[in-house]
This record gives C-alpha cells, structure tokens and sequence, in this order.
C-alpha cells in the first residue's frame, strides 16, 4: 500500500485526522516525529505536514519548525516532485521554509500574517467556502467549480507579500491553487467569506510544479458528511439534511483533497 509520511512537529494536533483520511481513499499513513523523519521523507510516496501550534507559534506561526533540519528533506522531495501538503500550520511552515510558492530558489515569497476582520481580531474559526483557483495543483484534480465548504482554525491566514513583483504574479493568478468564494460561488469580496483578508481571496498556494501545496482550511475535518454543518447553506447542507443514518458517514467536501493526492500517487 503507497505510504504518505505524515510529520507530527511538538505542538502538532491534526496528524491522527490527516492519517486517517488518507487511509479512507486507500492510502497508507504512518506518522513520524520530526526527529525521525528526515530518512522516510526522502523514501514517502507523499508528504503531510498537519495543523496545529508547532513550538507554540512562538515567533511568528511556522517560522521554528521551518528551521528543522528535517524541512530539508521535505525540501528535496518536493523538488523531486513528491507531493507535499501542509495544512493550516503545516501551511505556515511550508510558506516559512520557502517551498511555497517558490518563485526564486531560497526565497520566501510570501507570509501569511495576521488575521484582518471586520468587528473582531485574533484567532477565528468558522465554515468557509472554497473553490479551485487558476494555478494547475495536483491536489485540485478532483475539484470542480463547485464551490466547498471546509472550516478553518487560525490567527495567522492571511495571504501577503512585501515584494510588488512576487504580488504581481500573484494577481496574475500564478501559484494560486485555492480561493476563498461565497457560497453561491461568487467573489469573497469582504469578511466572513474572505474570512482572514487574504490577497486575492487566497486560501491555498502552490509551487510552479504543482506538486506543493500550502492551503489554512482544514480539508481533513471535513472529510466526511456528517462533519458539515446544515449552517453552511447550498448543495452540501441539503445532501446532509437528506442523509441517513449509514450514510451520514458518507465522502464530505474535503475529501477531494485526499481523492486527488490518491490519483497522483496511484
């Protein structure tokens, strides 16, 4: 059975969740710590950095993990084009080691900076709705134009860059593989559906291969139906109403991610 090497960093509180869905498309999952990593880094069919508060977000959200040695393994296997994935903080630590969106070789293009809401501040945790942006990801492959619902958990989401060129491309679309929307589908224009202020109503970026992504939504907690709430309104909120009691247990929203991971690495 392929293998998907999940990396539990301290702090780190997603990866039974992550596993677990990769085992429910047909993929192995085994989880290391970050001390024990770096070998099957440079052997895994595929690569999960999960959520959570690795090293307590001290400093800034990512930026300690990203440090570890074994980020240069993941490094190499993403350029190797192994698929790497990294969720909420897992994201975080992705964008701080500069995997993603790796524009130039050895930069960090982008950070992902305090939340911007309108009436609040800090940590925020609530439904959103996604849909599939212009970049090709391989973790897209199974998404339509439907927009998702999905939720998200975090302080630190929002999309920037200091560097008018890097937000240039952005704009442009390139390394934009997921996009935050309305639930009909329209533009996020403002807070709750751009739920952090991200550029360009960004949720997930990834490299020019396509092969790394860094996305804040937690696809894992999302998995299955009954995890979605009848509140997130349109056609996912009507297929949980009518589900019964077995199939309450059926694929949820997120599942796609996980779908398409099992596609590549098949």
């Amino acid at each position: 059975m392929t293998k998907v090497l999940v990396i539990q960093f301290p702090g780190v509180n997603c990866e039974y969740e992550s596993a677990r869905v990769c085992e429910a498309v047909g993929l192995g999952a085994e989880i290391r710590r970050w001390n024990d990593a770096a070998e099957a880094a440079r052997t895994a069919a595929a690569i999960i950095v999960p959520g959570g508060w690795s090293y307590q977000d001290r400093i800034r959200a990512g930026v300690v993990a990203a440090k570890d040695r074994v980020l240069d393994a993941v490094t190499e296997a993403a350029d190797r084009g192994t698929p790497v994935l990294g969720i909420c903080n897992g994201a975080q630590i992705l964008v701080e080691a500069g995997i993603v969106p790796a524009f130039e070789d050895g930069n960090i293009d982008v950070a992902l900076a305090p939340n911007r809401m309108t009436g609040r501040h800090g940590y925020y945790c609530n439904w959103v709705h996604l849909k599939k942006g212009p970049a090709r990801c391989l973790f897209t492959e199974a998404l339509t134009d439907e927009p998702i619902p999905v939720p998200l958990a975090h302080a630190e989401g929002r999309f920037v860059t200091g560097s008018d060129a890097v937000d240039g491309r952005l704009a442009a679309g390139e390394a934009v593989a997921i996009i935050y929307s309305a639930a009909d589908g329209g533009r996020a224009d403002g807070f709750p559906d751009n739920p952090n202020g991200s550029s360009y109503s960004i949720a997930g970026l990834c490299n020019p291969a396509g092969n790394a992504l860094a996305m804040m939504p937690h696809p894992e907690r999302a998995a299955w139906l009954h995890q979605v709430p009848l509140r997130v309104g349109g056609r996912w909120a009507r297929v949980r109403a009518d589900a019964t009691r077995e199939s309450l247990f059926g694929p949820g929203p997120g599942l796609a991610i996980f779908e398409s991971l099992k596609k590549a690495v098949a």
